[in-house]
């Protein structure tokens, strides 16, 4: 089953300024993961002069990373839980990086601990698959080709999702849905209508799963579908896309996306 949303991030945006540092690639996950991984890429990133570092932009979504340079397999992987703002990684040495990224309300079925438990650090995969992590990442370290990779990880998964107990929707999940299908241009309010709860009821749930507020993760999303409306240049002005996306002004339009991608907007419109 196909999924609504897929965030994009800078290599994708801005791909003249990272071809130089970066090779950066994605691969769609099978069909019968597609609405619990949105997608499995590599990053192989080289240091060069004046190189832009790594922009790491929120998207609502949580990520298995393997670092196939990495001294042993118990330090190879880990997972980065939401994040809220930007971050810009500077790297000395060249680094190779492959990673799962998943949906956040399936995250807590494949990873088994809720995201709020994870969120914006990185904890080793071991300390949450315990020993049954080191002998699938020795497998991926192992691995000759991004196609095996994917084929050892999506065994994996599936035989985890096999062996969960199917899930009631929880209220997160339910949440999700909406946000996703409005783009992330609802308030608080109207989600909470949505599901038939309170705000208060909402925001703990939030709280208690993922590790970030409703209004959060209804920002993250509204500010993905902006990105995904510049890079297909589907918009007639920034105004007009500000006022689509419930921006009240461009000074409020232009705050939110400094935040959250660090550079000023003009840097990713049509005319940069």
């Amino acid at each position: 089953m196909s999924h609504p949303y897929r965030p994009l991030h800078a290599p994708q945006l801005q791909p003249h300024q990272h071809s130089r540092s970066h090779r950066f690639r994605e691969f769609r996950p099978s069909p019968g993961l597609a609405s619990h991984v949105v997608t499995y890429w590599t990053v192989n990133f080289k240091p060069v002069p004046d190189n832009l570092g790594h922009r790491v932009i929120p998207d609502g979504c949580v990520d298995i990373i393997v670092d196939l340079l990495a001294p042993s397999s118990r330090q190879a992987a880990y997972v980065v839980g939401l994040s809220t703002q930007v971050e810009v990684m500077q790297f000395e040495r060249p680094r190779s990086v492959w990673g799962i990224r998943l949906y956040s309300e399936s995250a807590r079925t494949i990873l088994k601990s809720p995201l709020s438990a994870i969120h914006t650090s990185r904890v080793f995969l071991e300390e949450l698959w315990g020993q049954e992590a080191l002998s699938w990442v020795e497998r991926l370290l192992a691995a000759n080709s991004d196609s095996a990779r994917i084929d050892i990880a999506e065994r994996q998964l599936n035989r985890i999702l096999a062996a969960a107990e199917p899930p009631e929707p929880s209220l997160v999940y339910q949440s999700m849905r909406y946000i996703y299908d409005s783009k992330g241009n609802l308030t608080v309010t109207e989600l909470a209508e949505k599901v038939n709860f309170s705000e208060r009821h909402l925001r703990r749930a939030f709280d208690r799963e993922l590790g970030v507020s409703p209004k959060e993760m209804l920002g993250i999303v509204r500010f993905q579908s902006v990105l995904e409306e510049l890079h297909s240049g589907d918009y007639a002005s920034l105004t007009e896309l500000a006022l689509q996306h419930g921006f009240y002004d461009q000074s409020h339009f232009s705050g939110a996306f400094m935040r959250y991608y660090g550079l000023p907007l003009k840097r990713l419109t049509r005319q940069a």
